[in-house]
């Protein structure tokens, strides 16, 4: 029998979500509860374990979403505590020593590859969770992987719902595009709103030529959630650090680091400086230009207020790249199509659009399709994608799971969350969807796994980022983009602006790399130390590794949501990009839509999900070991 999508609810969210999470939490405590009560090494056990995995992922996923998501507020909470219902579920049960024990009595003997890795997998989450530890310190770890929970949110809860707003003069619009300066009519008193949304304040940091207003936006948009985040990042840090050392760990980056490609918390920090060194040289020589530039509108420095603006000159300038000009190109409704197209052509898959009235999403910006193989036509997952912000909607861009899949049991869903403008488009935005897509690939390719643990997304965590950083690549090649980004007279973007703007992107990624660092460093450094004052930390930590300068008065950290979901391993972004750089090395640059190729990429990388290690999986498609040799070429050239 066919599988068949998730059936969302034609109204009453709330009363959906009690059935659908809580059911699924009630389903896997059942199948728990009968775990316990199987006979010691019994395979059953094992089976029973992936049922308990499934109802959980299944809670989960729905509560992690529509927190994030849904525009009614009474459904925002009822998902947040499904969250914390969830969360402590798994924390009580991944404590509990009856489960361990029938987990640890399975003979690994008697099972295939992956049911021994799924074994293993578990077996270390328990132990990991303090389960053969004394009754003290299991107690002491639920209590704080409760209150992490509870944190967590609160971080995410006061960026989330700390939009904020800067008042500048309507002269400030000038130099931004047509459409932006009609979106922001002046009020009574000659001044326009610009909120700390991303289509309000990338594209006025960028074009703005009122430094003054510039450096008020970024203000305003590096103070978002400060000071509120700033007792729950303390007691965050601290909780963190509490629990990982009460595990026998030095310290949450440790902890954090020991399931991931990377191993310890010191490789980390080797790193991050490593990557800081080789883009250093870089880093300078850009930064040089940049400011020579700015010298000539009386700046003296390159801050985090000014540099967007002039690294956009310096592409127009010395690069003939307008932004102007790019963004004409790039329509939402074309690039939306545009995307769906390439990927269906690169890894042979056909997307149907789903009617709302059978979709019944959450929203009515949210369009849902089915996707199948082109081959065959056979149904592999669905997919949502909510791409425009509004008032409570997660602010940033990411890949959220609606249901992992299980081969033979249910369709993959995965939902896109972002916040792109209706209209034109930026090119970077243009990238950002491609490399949310390429989640979103990974998330439904490799969602017909055996054991839900391996579903999707599902391999070492400093991974995870390396297909979507690939899928990048295809938003800088000129043949593809051509398939889709025309002008409103339907003439395609030129080959030679594509080079251009493939030129100008190069400058500029040596001193971007450091920012990267910077970011990196902040998120380890703040796990490691702790600091008493995290506003002081930042600025020596800026200073140690950004070559663009903070200002006074704000407060990056307080909004830097990653510091939740990313902890102390930030400097994933950048590993996986190394790994990415060396996949790309694979496919022809001359003809990026070579189906052979990239079918080979996405069943030896993407149809996996996580049964195996990734350096693995890497190898089976290069035929060898992952290196640094092409990100090295890559960042000197």
């Amino acid at each position: 029998m066919a599988l068949t999508p998730l059936e969302l609810p034609a109204g009453d969210w709330l009363s959906w979500l009690d059935e659908r999470g809580s059911g699924q939490l009630d389903a896997a405590r059942a199948n728990v509860a009968e775990l316990v009560r199987t006979e010691p090494g019994s395979l059953r056990i094992l089976q029973l374990w992936n049922e308990a995995a499934i109802g959980m992922r299944n809670a989960g996923a729905v509560a992690g979403l529509l927190s994030s998501v849904h525009p009614d507020a009474a459904v925002i909470e009822r998902a947040e505590a499904l969250e914390v219902e969830v969360q402590k579920y798994s924390t009580d049960l991944h404590l509990d020593t009856d489960v361990f024990e029938a987990l640890n009595s399975v003979p690994p003997a008697n099972l295939d590859d992956d049911g021994r890795r799924v074994l293993a997998k578990a077996l270390l989450a328990f132990r990991r969770s303090g389960v053969d530890r004394g009754d003290d310190v299991r107690e002491r770890v639920r209590e704080l992987e409760a209150r992490l929970t509870e944190l967590g949110q609160s971080f995410s809860r006061n960026i989330r719902d700390g939009r904020r707003e800067t008042r500048v003069p309507a002269s400030a619009l000038a130099g931004l595009p047509e459409d932006f300066v009609e979106g922001h009519p002046a009020d009574d008193h000659g001044l326009v709103t610009i909120s700390t949304d991303y289509p309000d304040v990338l594209p006025f940091l960028t074009f703005s030529t009122d430094a003054a207003a510039r450096r008020a936006v970024v203000t305003t948009f590096f103070n978002l959630a400060w000071p509120d985040n700033d007792p729950v990042l303390a007691e965050l840090l601290r909780v963190r650090h509490e629990l990982a050392t009460l595990l026998g760990y030095a310290g949450w980056p440790d902890y954090d680091a020991e399931v991931k490609m990377i191993g310890s918390g010191d490789a980390i920090a080797a790193f991050i400086d490593t990557i800081s060194a080789a883009a250093g040289p870089a880093g300078e020589r850009e930064i040089g230009v940049l400011l020579e530039r700015a010298a000539g509108d009386g700046e003296t420095s390159i801050d985090v207020s000014n540099w967007r603006h002039y690294h956009e000159l310096i592409k127009r300038e010395q690069y003939g790249v307008d932004a102007h000009e790019v963004r004409r190109y790039f329509d939402f409704g074309k690039v939306h199509d545009g995307l769906l197209r390439i990927t269906g052509a690169l890894f042979g898959l056909r997307f149907t659009r789903v009617d709302a009235e059978q979709a019944r999403p959450w929203h009515p910006d949210v369009t849902s399709y089915d996707v199948a193989f082109a081959a065959d036509g056979e149904r592999i997952g669905r997919i949502h994608l909510d791409l425009h912000p509004r008032e409570r909607k997660y602010n940033h861009a990411a890949q959220f799971d609606l249901v992992a899949g299980v081969r033979d049991r249910q369709l993959p869903e995965g939902v896109l969350v972002c916040n792109f403008p209706r209209g034109l488009m930026e090119h970077r935005d243009v990238v950002t969807l491609f490399h949310e897509f390429g989640h979103l690939m990974h998330h439904l390719l490799g969602g017909a796994q055996s054991w839900v643990r391996f579903s999707g997304v599902a391999t070492e965590w400093d991974f995870v980022e390396a297909p979507s950083q690939l899928l990048e690549e295809w938003a800088w090649d000129a043949g593809v983009l051509q398939l889709f980004a025309t002008d409103a007279d339907g003439v395609a973007i030129p080959a030679e602006l594509v080079a251009r703007m493939k030129d100008a992107e190069e400058f500029g990624k040596g001193f971007l790399a450091r920012t990267q660092m910077f970011y990196a460093a902040l998120a380890y450094r703040f796990h490691l130390e702790r600091p008493a004052d995290p506003t002081a930390r930042m600025q020596q930590l800026y200073a140690e590794y950004s070559l663009v300068e903070p200002l006074p008065d704000t407060h990056f950290y307080a909004g830097f949501g990653h510091l939740e979901g990313y902890t102390s391993g930030y400097y994933t972004y950048m590993w996986s990009l190394v790994i990415a750089k060396d996949l790309f090395s694979a496919f022809d640059p001359d003809n990026l839509l070579d189906p052979v190729v990239a079918a080979r990429y996405r069943d030896a990388v993407l149809v996996p999900g996580g049964s195996s290690d990734a350096a693995d999986l890497v190898a089976d498609f290069l035929g060898r070991p992952y290196d640094t040799e092409a990100f090295e070429a890559w960042l000197n050239r």
